[in-house]
């Protein structure tokens, strides 16, 4: 409980706050949750995953607390939830302490917004504090970042290498907004392999129809009349399984050529497509061999 004494109430505070860290690291480790979910996120590797497109000054405004998770000069002194993790802070955490306690007010934070999350560029004690005494919102200078794929509230440090290759993958398969959101993968080396696949794809389609197409065309032809079409295909067949559309059609992708050759969408591919989905080999080679294997050979490409 708080004594009244602003000095005892704010030492008081920065024990509670560093308790609150341990607390938090024991429940994390009995939830089993990933090691990284409450590191606090580096603001230049997000901007490179992302794709920094350019920023624009927003001016004073009032942000909530909880979208502030990340940093800008690569301090290791709080975690994602701005608690302290060195008592090397408690000096100057508590001297902010004090002054919030007796209701002096305090200067607005630096930040810059990336999506949903704000990065502090000057104020990081003051969100500390702020938030250890129960706030929800401070007043901050605002500069917004705008890259090429979004932040949303839940990204962590190892979402990165998956952004980055998402991000990747727009710039060779450039989609309007609604279309990019349906393509989703859970592993960044597919965006890569399903980009390879998109070109092959539109250099068979320039050659078919002998004329030269850009990424843009492409891409809009691509995702209208093949990625689709297959996913509706998959729906029906009950063959999305526990993933995304798009890991549906990856899965499958492969086998097109051989679908093609047997003109047959019929229940006998779907069934064998099924069973290998809801019971996937080690590996997608494996997948193929088998199903080849297990149609006619008359049928094989």
């Amino acid at each position: 409980m708080d004594t009244g004494f602003p000095d005892q109430d704010a030492r008081t505070d920065f024990g509670r706050a560093r308790r609150s860290r341990r607390v938090a690291g024991l429940a994390r480790r009995l939830r089993r949750e990933p090691d990284d979910v409450n590191l606090i996120l580096p603001f230049e590797e997000v901007v490179a995953a992302l794709g920094r497109r350019g920023e624009r000054r927003l001016g004073l405004q009032t942000i909530d607390l909880d979208s502030i998770v990340g940093t800008v000069d690569r301090t290791r002194e709080f975690d994602r939830s701005f608690r302290p993790t060195s008592r090397r802070l408690r000096q100057r955490w508590e001297r902010i302490a004090k002054a919030m306690r007796r209701g002096e007010a305090m200067p607005p934070i630096d930040v810059f917004r990336v999506g949903e999350l704000h990065f502090v560029e000057d104020g990081h004690h003051r969100v500390s504090v702020a938030r250890q005494l129960g706030l929800e919102v401070i007043e901050a200078s605002v500069t917004e970042i705008v890259t090429e794929i979004p932040a949303g509230r839940e990204t962590r440090l190892a979402d990165l290498a998956l952004k980055g290759h998402e991000r990747l993958f727009f710039e060779r398969v450039p989609l309007p907004p609604a279309d990019r959101a349906r393509i989703q993968l859970s592993d960044e080396w597919r965006y890569a392999e399903l980009a390879e696949g998109v070109e092959a794809w539109g250099f068979r389609l320039m050659q078919a129809r002998g004329e030269y197409l850009n990424r843009e065309q492409v891409s809009h032809i691509w995702f209208e009349q093949e990625y689709v079409p297959i996913v509706e295909v998959l729906r029906e067949a009950d063959l999305i399984g526990d993933g995304s559309e798009t890991e549906a059609y990856d899965r499958v992708i492969a086998l097109r050529y051989m679908l093609l050759r047997t003109h047959a969408w019929d229940e006998d591919v779907f069934a064998r497509l099924r069973e290998a989905i809801r019971h996937p080999p080690a590996s997608d080679d494996t997948l193929v061999h088998r199903l080849l294997g297990e149609l006619p050979r008359s049928t094989r490409p």
